[in-house]
């Protein structure tokens, strides 16, 4: 029996309130927090069932990839565990869904523009704000050389450290995913029905034992990789300290033999002993001989 809530930002909870059809005003009102844009239309793209992409990748990307208004598309991603490679992981995905809304024969103009959407259970930047945004500028005073790119990062333990109200409608739904402070998410919930509207779908989703066992999966799936990687890590700096302190050694000895030949070296050219002799019997270079003369 699973006991433990699992939080809003495991993945597949996250898919089920955010992309399940019927739930498009949920996902429609969050995008309006987020890009602070006016959105008609929210529609979001069809894929394998979660279930059956869950059993068979239990590591692959849960993400929602969603058409705005027919013109824009927005890729949303969940990260519960920094990957240390996420920077070039996103432009990866967006460049991806760049290129592939373009169809064969259209021309440049007609790309879309692309907007991906990081919502973070970790810190990605040491410095500023919980909310940031990436876009192409060019050099000359920071002229934006295109509108059609643009990826958040949103930073939930920021947000939590920061102990903002919910004052704007992004702060409102930050208060429900983050779920760091009970009566914040109370009074987001009167604020805004979207986000009653997603916590009824995530009670339900939390206390339904066949949706609460796939979820626990996925948590599992994401701890095990974890897990992994920390111990990977563990292991190689172990490795590293055992090898640098062998080398350590390895040099330690290697000079005090250098200098134990150094000073025998010395004493024999006190007894005036030709520099080539010395050096045979040393294995010291002639330069090296010279100098100590």
């Amino acid at each position: 029996m699973i006991k433990t809530k699992l939080p809003i930002t495991n993945d597949y909870i996250w898919k089920k309130i955010f992309a399940k059809k019927g739930n498009e005003s949920i996902l429609k009102d969050f995008l309006i927090a987020i890009l602070e844009i006016p959105i008609e239309k929210v529609e979001v793209q069809a894929e394998v069932s979660l279930e059956k992409q869950l059993e068979e990748n239990k590591l692959g990307r849960l993400d929602i990839l969603a058409i705005l208004n027919n013109d824009t598309i927005v890729n949303i991603e969940v990260q519960v565990i920094n990957p240390y490679d996420f920077i070039d992981r996103t432009l990866y995905y967006w460049s991806g869904n760049y290129y592939n809304a373009l169809t064969a024969g259209e021309n440049y103009n007609r790309t879309k523009k692309t907007i991906a959407i990081n919502i973070l259970n970790y810190e990605q930047f040491e410095n500023g704000p919980y909310h940031e945004i990436a876009r192409l500028k060019r050099d000359y005073k920071n002229y934006i050389l295109t509108d059609k790119m643009e990826i958040h990062f949103i930073q939930i333990p920021k947000f939590v450290k920061e102990k903002r109200g919910i004052q704007t409608k992004m702060e409102q739904w930050l208060q429900f995913i983050s779920q760091s402070n009970p009566k914040g998410v109370e009074l987001a919930m009167k604020k805004n029905k979207e986000i009653k509207k997603a916590n009824d779908e995530y009670e339900y989703l939390t206390g339904n034992e066949a949706e609460r066992r796939l979820a626990f999966l996925r948590e599992k799936a994401i701890r095990d990789e974890k897990s992994m990687v920390q111990g990977a890590r563990e292991e190689g700096e172990r490795i590293g300290e055992i090898r640098g302190k062998k080398l350590g050694e390895k040099m330690g000895k290697s000079i005090g033999e250098k200098t134990k030949q150094l000073e025998i070296a010395k004493k024999m050219l006190d007894t005036d002993m030709p520099i080539k002799q010395i050096s045979e019997l040393t294995g010291l270079s002639a330069n090296e001989i010279k100098k100590l003369s």
